[in-house]
């Protein structure tokens, strides 16, 4: 869980306890991105016209450059740079740019909120590493590093959407990144009955990500999910998708002292039979991504 700065849990917790509820209704989704459209559009059709979509993302100087830098990025590996969106369209294929624009557009959305710089470049940068484990620990197959990187970028956009909503969700944050009992999402819901998880899951739907994204992200603090337990058990690639972003976020926690949470001691566990991952290849695990300059 990358969270914003917080102050430390002293408020009185019973203060949020009576507060009404708020209903997943009330909690407003940013309306997807225009360019998201106008790119799919273009996709749509029988021959892409990439000078086209080339020139929508030029218009947007800082999406452009974001998708320069996540084509370039250490966790992709590509065997060139490239310097021009339509470069990026080349080599990244037209589907995983739309990720890459959502994932880039959602920090837009909420660039009017205050001190959230450490939330963004913490999400970014977990991401990053969430790929790179992909590649690192998987074969090829249905999960891709692509999709993980979209993942971790989005599981915890609900998160701005409840700190616009609840005037003091930022405490709640605080005390639900010390409890080492109850998982964040259970804390979220005794508390104001509702949970970043089902926003960022409606978030994912409504921006029209992969299924498998938004169903990751409804479940990713609830280990029975990850250890395939639940009355009807979650594909493999979904509880991979969880598995790989939470031991992601634990190494970037011991490269950096950033982000710490208690989120480790109750997931990490199942995370690592579901990678089939011994214990002791963390600490190798944090040597490499160093060495190789994930997450910087």
């Amino acid at each position: 869980m990358t969270s914003p700065a917080s102050p430390p849990p002293t408020r009185d917790q019973d203060s949020v306890r009576k507060r009404m509820n708020i209903s997943l209704r009330e909690i407003g989704i940013p309306p997807r991105p225009a360019i998201l459209e106008a790119i799919e559009q273009e996709m749509a059709k029988e021959d892409p016209d990439l000078n086209r979509l080339g020139q929508l993302l030029r218009s947007d100087v800082a999406l452009a450059a974001g998708l320069i830098k996540t084509a370039n990025s250490p966790m992709l590996g590509l065997s060139k740079k490239v310097s021009s969106p339509r470069e990026a369209m080349l080599l990244l294929g037209l589907r995983y740019v739309v990720q890459v624009i959502a994932g880039l557009s959602l920090r837009q959305v909420f660039s009017h909120l205050p001190d959230m710089e450490r939330f963004w470049d913490s999400s970014a940068r977990i991401a990053e590493i969430s790929a790179w484990l992909c590649s690192h620990l998987l074969p090829r197959g249905e999960l891709l590093p692509e999709d993980v990187h979209t993942f971790a970028l989005f599981r915890d956009a609900g998160i701005p959407s409840l700190i616009i909503h609840i005037d003091d969700y930022r405490a709640l944050l605080a005390i639900a990144n010390t409890e080492t009992e109850r998982s964040f999402t259970a804390v979220e819901q005794e508390e104001i009955g509702i949970d970043h998880a089902q926003i960022g899951a409606r978030f994912a739907g409504e921006w029209l990500l992969p299924e498998k994204i938004a169903l990751a992200i409804a479940h990713h603090h609830e280990p029975a999910a990850i250890q395939g337990t639940m009355p009807e058990p979650l594909p493999v690639v979904i509880r991979q998708l969880i598995a790989l972003t939470q031991l992601a976020e634990y190494i970037f926690q011991i490269r950096t002292g950033l982000a710490m949470t208690c989120e480790w001691k109750k997931l990490g566990p199942a995370c690592l039979a579901m990678l089939d991952l011994p214990a002791e290849k963390i600490g190798e695990l944090v040597r490499l991504s160093r060495e190789a300059e994930v997450g910087n």
